[in-house]
């Protein structure tokens, strides 16, 4: 563990500012990232007009947002892990198998985030691509990913998140959530209802190392154009399933 001497306290503040702007919030002013980091109005200010200095951000005088550049620090990292490029070639052959899109993600907190994504066709208002994040707690790979932990950790994650529905489909009670959690166990695969966006299912499984060990999350997210988000399971779940045996044998 390194001393507290080695620690760039400037980088890590840094970093919380960067980590404040997202798919909600492009947009923020001083005032905004200071109320969403903790940092004091002067530490945030300083560290927004550096991003802006350095390429990182465009500021219109009272707004700042994030500019392309900064997909440079995560883009990189995302290609190198082998993750990533195991999974992209199944993802590609189910993709076109199934023709709907595929994504493999992994839990960070209370959110997912994207690792591989092979894209038949746009489903969603927003484009997802690796580096993209997602709410944990409704949807379908989030769920498959709390319902490997602890279920002591999964509560309390579900307990950490903003529940504020996204659309009327939306669950919204901790206990109502961990009982779909609870389901996704026994199961093993999640389905959502168009509960992060209307017109959306999706159905996800989660993806085995070779030691049994659940290490991310495969889904398939499609239009809701069948009679019910129970028809997922037959169109979808076996060929998710064969992906995720195939993978077993070689995910580390």
């Amino acid at each position: 563990m390194a001393n507290k001497t080695d620690i760039i306290g400037s980088l890590g503040k840094g970093l919380q500012v960067i980590e404040a702007f997202g798919a909600d919030q492009p947009r923020l002013s001083i005032s905004d990232v200071a109320a969403a980091t903790g940092l004091d109005r002067a530490t945030a200010r300083r560290c927004l007009l550096t991003l802006h200095d350095l390429g990182y951000a465009d500021y219109d005088g009272k707004f700042f947002t994030l500019t392309a550049r900064v997909l440079r620090l995560g883009m990189g990292a995302l290609a190198a892990m082998p993750l990533a490029q195991l999974v992209q070639p199944w993802l590609d052959q189910l993709s076109d198998r199934i023709g709907q899109s595929t994504s493999v993600s992994i839990l960070d907190g209370a959110q997912i985030v994207y690792l591989a994504r092979a894209a038949q066709r746009r489903v969603m208002s927003i484009g997802l691509m690796p580096g993209s994040r997602l709410p944990v707690h409704c949807t379908s790979m989030g769920r498959v990913l709390l319902a490997a932990l602890p279920r002591d950790q999964a509560r309390a994650i579900i307990e950490a998140c903003d529940l504020t529905p996204r659309t009327p489909h939306s669950l919204t009670d901790p206990a109502e959530i961990m009982a779909r959690i609870d389901a996704a166990r026994d199961q093993g695969y999640a389905v959502i209802d168009q509960e992060v966006e209307p017109g959306l299912r999706s159905i996800a499984v989660p993806l085995y190392s070779v030691h049994g060990r659940v290490i991310a999350a495969l889904n398939t997210g499609v239009a809701a154009v069948q009679s019910g988000a129970g028809d997922l399971t037959g169109l979808y779940l076996e060929p998710l399933l064969k992906v995720q045996e195939g993978l077993r044998r070689i995910l580390r």
